[in-house]
């Protein structure tokens, strides 16, 4: 099948392609070779776009709510129509089985409804005062948004940065991952059709260092937001202290799982291993160190080896396909290094362990490792891959210790049927969403967020636009 997506940069309403500007190569992650050229921006291109988004915020800020919510809505009915082709593009840019990609399209397309409903909703309030005086508070949009999302959800991740500055009333310029841009660019070309100005939203590639370095520093640029890895994270967030903007950070994470032994042990464990190896274990919000109470731990070993065993691999294309390749070529050697490490470690490995080879493409099998001891280094870095780290605990003390251990406060998975203990690990777990007895983080009406070193502020729900507005206090006398 071909790669079908047209790249190119979308700037003031234009899309710019070649013209002698430097090119990426998009990789088929499932055979390694390339698939097209990506152009990338100039200095010139990034300034033309800066000024494009001061005056696209002008005018967008003085568009009424309505307006904003119908072309969120038309935006997601053309990205409900157009769901196959987008998927496909996904598949074939970053590797997830198509009807993975098509679930995440479709969830973009729910994120844009919710958005333009809540596009209608931002409240103020009017405090009491003595008669003949009134204190308000008012919410406007913060201003021209840069924003940097990562390749693992092409499509949503999209979505989630563009929606909510839409809705506020702000215009952001968007960087997408140079590995999955097609996504990206075809979910533009939604907006664009339903008749969002090309002034409000545009989206730049290029190196990532000197496009970070070059929006942050404009005095335009009122907004970041960024969804990566924490060492990126923390660079960003540096430079763009020297103008005290506003920041989104959505960072990495290392998701605990607690398994406690009073669990409907067999329906966990169908659960857990699916949602393991979702994406191939490329999701920031993954369920990564699973920590087993000590009465059931073996059997948790036993079937999830056995029903990791059973996951059928390869390209994303192929409607059997369970799991695909890895995004990008660095994953394999970065997961096959953490394997060894564990194996070095004491861990045993029970199923995977390899790479896997099929047709010159980015594999790995999808991997078991038990008894890892937490010196390991997959226990204290982040792995973003096919690894289930595995180990005992005794008491429910002991549970929330692993779960607290590391600087990483993004989600979390608890798996008990007692209602108290269900109570004490929404209360003490540090994450900043528990999903209990369930898997599922990602809802259009509830904030997506971490704590600690897996950032701050919050994305989707009512809480994703808010981080779009300042807030004003105004009192007349």
């Amino acid at each position: 099948m071909t790669y079908s997506a047209k790249l190119g940069l979308y700037i003031d309403g234009e899309w710019l392609t070649g013209d002698g500007r430097d090119v990426h190569s998009v990789l088929n992650p499932a055979t390694g070779a390339g698939q097209a050229d990506l152009p990338l921006a100039s200095a010139a291109d990034l300034d033309r776009a800066l000024a494009a988004a001061q005056k696209g915020f002008e005018a967008w800020r003085a568009v009424t709510p309505e307006q904003r919510a119908a072309v969120l809505n038309k935006t997601a009915a053309l990205v409900r129509e157009r769901a196959d082709t987008i998927a496909r593009i996904a598949t074939m840019e970053e590797g997830k089985p198509v009807a993975e990609a098509k679930g995440e399209v479709m969830a973009a397309a729910a994120m844009l409804e919710f958005h333009a409903g809540e596009a209608v909703r931002v409240y103020g309030r009017v405090l009491m005062r003595a008669p003949g005086m009134r204190s308000m508070v008012l919410h406007h949009p913060v201003g021209p948004v840069a924003a940097f999302c990562a390749w693992n959800f092409p499509a949503l991740n999209v979505v989630r940065k563009i929606a909510p500055a839409v809705a506020a009333g702000c215009s952001i310029i968007l960087k997408p991952s140079e590995e999955t841009p097609g996504s990206a660019v075809e979910i533009m070309r939604c907006f664009q059709d339903a008749g969002l100005p090309g002034n409000v939203a545009q989206i730049v590639f290029g190196v990532p260092d000197q496009v970070s370095r070059h929006l942050l520093a404009s005095p335009v640029t009122r907004k970041l937001s960024f969804t990566g890895s924490v060492p990126v994270g923390k660079h960003l967030m540096k430079l763009a202290s020297d103008s005290v903007m506003r920041m989104t950070m959505e960072l990495g994470g290392h998701s605990p799982v607690l398994v406690f032994d009073d669990c409907d042990l067999e329906k966990t464990l169908d659960i857990l291993v699916t949602h393991k190896f979702r994406n191939a274990g490329q999701v920031c919000v993954a369920p990564t160190r699973f920590h087993v109470q000590e009465p059931i731990y073996e059997k948790f070993v036993e079937g999830f080896a056995e029903r990791t065993k059973r996951m059928q691999i390869g390209s994303g294309l192929d409607a059997a396909t369970q799991m695909g390749p890895l995004a990008n070529p660095r994953r394999p050697d970065t997961i096959a290094a953490l394997v060894e490490d564990a194996r070095a470690s004491g861990a045993r490995v029970l199923a995977g362990g390899e790479r896997e080879a099929k047709d010159g493409g980015f594999f790995f099998q999808p991997t078991v490792i038990a008894d890892i001891p937490l010196e390991a280094k997959a226990m204290n870095d982040e792995p973003f891959g096919p690894l289930a780290l595995i180990r005992a605990f005794g008491t429910v003390e002991d549970a929330i210790a692993e779960a607290n251990r590391l600087p990483f406060g993004l989600a979390a998975y608890c798996f008990t049927e007692s209602g108290r203990r269900q109570n004490l690990l929404a209360e003490t777990v540090e994450a900043g969403m528990v999903a209990i007895n369930q898997v599922r983080m990602t809802w259009p009406d509830a904030p997506f967020g971490g704590m600690k070193e897996s950032g701050f502020g919050s994305e989707d729900g009512p809480e994703g636009i808010m981080a779009h507005l300042t807030t004003k206090a105004v009192h007349i006398a």
